[in-house]
């Protein structure tokens, strides 16, 4: 039993001749550093462009037994892990996960049809959301861990959707780095893709996507089932799929490269490229350069692909007019480049705490802090990072004005100095609870005290699977711990001491 549990490879398929406490006692931290190795192994030998060494390790990770007990543990522990397919299983159990794992075969591996949902947009229509089943979702994350050494690699060094160590905040510092000058470009043509992931050519993908071909052929043809009928795919990749936004980051890279061949550095155009997902913005030195070069350039890049522009969102704009990128509006006044929330983001947001409140009258203050506190925080740590000091004091006005008529709700038979006396009395909206260690005090999170820090860009050639770039994460890991530390610290103090300079009368607060 001792030489079962140090190679597990041994006995891989025996389910019975491992212990029934084998998936609760992992070591988790030994499976990932087994995975991470081998992942180095193949981003190594892509940089040096050993493809097949690169090949054969990739082949391997897919084998690796440490891989398809990862490749499980996160289907069940991410958002979806309790959302069946059509077969209607799920993995809840220590045993069936672990026989699970033990499964993950390619030989005589067939898939299932997908289960068609629909999630409604902004725009009042509708998007059609694919769900795979549990086998096959950790089918697609095995062989994604085996790809994505690849795929960040050889990706777009300014590409940030759907990456390791990337994020949202990483492309709005870019964006600020290519326009903030007063020599940079001017015109920027904001591209959007028509249905990217409904309409990739499953042509192009069996030929490019080094992954087993026969594997992502029955991914890709697996069909999908729709009040109680069975519908074919012919193009496009599951929405649902955990694969699926790396084969979409795939099948777009390279438009970076091919644009700055285009137009090197020294030819003073000013084109920069800026991609998140599907989503991307370039920016040049004048509107001809976009009309007649830029744009037939990328439609031809993208018609390879079997995609194409969406011209109802794709637009070309001057910097003075701004533009909407990732929920946030980058515009110059008077030659100064500002980044703000834009207004549909606010509006959103204060819908969604309209909501909450109005959904939420009757329970303790206490449980609606609660409920409250990770939405404000969630979206206030997104925008810290730009000019959103004045709409973070909005907010809070606003946040205010909307907890004093859920008060006054709650609390009909009173005066305002009983409500205010009792939510209010420190200018912040508290609440009491008893627990088994004595009176606890809940507070709201204070959006209007919330610190600006700016986001610094990660490097465009940082890739989190090569050794030389440890050092370089971990430095950058530990700031980003340490100034979330100082604007927790900065957002309590001030919190704590509103009382003492910002005091507010009952009668000048409205209640």
């Amino acid at each position: 039993m001792k030489e079962l549990q140090m190679n597990p490879e041994v006995h891989r398929g025996c389910a019975l001749l491992l212990p029934e406490d084998y998936w609760q006692t992992m070591l988790w931290s030994k499976v990932i550093v087994k995975v991470n190795r081998l992942q180095r192994r193949i981003a190594k030998a892509v940089k040096e462009k050993r493809w097949g060494k690169a090949k054969a390790l990739i082949h391997l990770l897919s084998k690796s037994f440490y891989a398809k007990l990862l490749a499980v543990f996160r289907v069940t522990t991410n958002k979806g892990g309790n959302t069946p397919g059509v077969d209607n299983v799920v993995w809840s159990h220590p045993s069936e996960k672990l026989e699970a794992a033990l499964s993950l075969k390619t030989r005589g591996y067939r898939t299932k049809p997908l289960r068609r949902i629909y999630i409604p947009k902004k725009n009042g229509k509708k998007r059609p959301l694919s769900i795979p089943t549990m086998h096959d979702r950790a089918m697609q994350t095995l062989f994604k861990m085996a790809i994505e050494p690849m795929a960040e690699t050889v990706a777009d060094p300014n590409s940030y959707g759907f990456r390791t160590r990337r994020s949202c905040n990483d492309a709005i510092a870019q964006c600020f780095l290519s326009l903030c000058r007063k020599m940079s470009a001017t015109w920027i043509f904001e591209a959007d893709i028509k249905g990217c992931f409904d309409n990739i050519g499953h042509d192009w993908i069996l030929k490019n996507i080094p992954i087993n071909k026969t594997i992502l052929k029955k991914w890709l043809k697996s069909g999908y089932i729709e009040k109680n009928r069975l519908f074919p795919t012919k193009k496009g990749t599951p929405q649902g799929g955990t694969i699926s936004p790396l084969i979409m980051n795939m099948v777009l890279d390279g438009l970076e490269t091919l644009i700055m061949k285009k137009f090197p550095r020294w030819k003073r155009k000013k084109v920069n490229f800026i991609r998140y997902a599907d989503d991307f913005v370039i920016t040049a030195i004048d509107k001809e350069t976009i009309t007649s070069e830029i744009i037939p350039m990328v439609t031809a890049f993208l018609a390879e692909r079997g995609l194409e522009l969406s011209p109802e969102k794709s637009k070309i704009t001057h910097i003075n007019d701004g533009f909407d990128f990732l929920s946030q509006n980058v515009r110059k006044y008077k030659g100064k480049l500002l980044i703000r929330p834009t207004k549909d983001a606010i509006q959103s947001f204060k819908n969604k705490l309209k909501i909450i409140i109005r959904e939420n009258r009757g329970i303790p203050a206490h449980a609606l802090i609660r409920i409250l506190n990770p939405v404000i925080r969630g979206w206030s740590n997104y925008h810290k990072g730009i000019c959103s000091k004045r709409i973070f004091a909005r907010l809070g006005k606003f946040i205010f004005s909307q907890l004093r008529k859920w008060a006054k709700y709650q609390h009909g038979n009173k005066n305002r100095r009983w409500i205010y006396n009792r939510y209010f009395l420190n200018n912040h909206f508290t609440d009491y609870r008893m627990t088994k260690k004595g009176l606890q005090t809940v507070r709201l999170y204070r959006i209007a005290y919330v610190p600006i820090r700016y986001h610094v860009k990660v490097k465009a050639q940082a890739n989190p699977f090569l050794k030389e770039f440890d050092k370089y994460f971990v430095q950058r890991t530990n700031w980003r711990n340490d100034l979330a530390i100082e604007c927790k610290q900065i957002t309590t103090f001030m919190s704590n001491n509103s009382s003492k300079h910002s005091w507010v009368a009952p009668h000048r607060a409205g209640l």
